[in-house]
């Protein structure tokens, strides 16, 4: 059963802008192993991330290094959840995270389907 689904969109140029203007903001945002990636996927790991958010309800209180964005062996995007954001996944009864991740022509975007429960 879908709990949850957000989605969330960047533009990649303002994003960029605002980590250049604001240096520590990729040490907010990201995880080391998030940090040096090329900005195109920092703005859909950041989207993700808002994502995954608007999908548990947008509750206050999450931490964002609680979340990170992986590869799979299969190529395809998972979230790893850990502390705040895990606690609200298992709060929510939330068994499965689906994630998808777009870039092209300038925007950024993800797409987080949190499943769980039965039927």
């Amino acid at each position: 059963m879908i709990l949850g689904v957000g989605i969330d969109v960047v533009d990649v140029a303002r994003f960029g802008v605002t980590l250049e203007r604001t240096p520590t903001l990729r040490e907010r945002l990201f995880t080391e192993a998030e940090r040096d990636l090329p900005l195109n996927s920092l703005a859909a790991r950041f989207a993700a991330k808002e994502a995954l958010a608007k999908s548990l309800g947008a509750p206050t209180g999450m931490h964002w290094h609680d979340a990170e964005v992986h590869r799979g062996d299969d190529g395809r995007p998972h979230l790893q959840v850990r502390g705040t954001v895990r606690a609200r996944v298992e709060a929510l009864g939330i068994t499965s995270l689906h994630l998808s991740l777009s870039h092209d022509a300038g925007i950024a975007s993800a797409v987080v389907v949190a499943e769980g429960g039965t039927t």
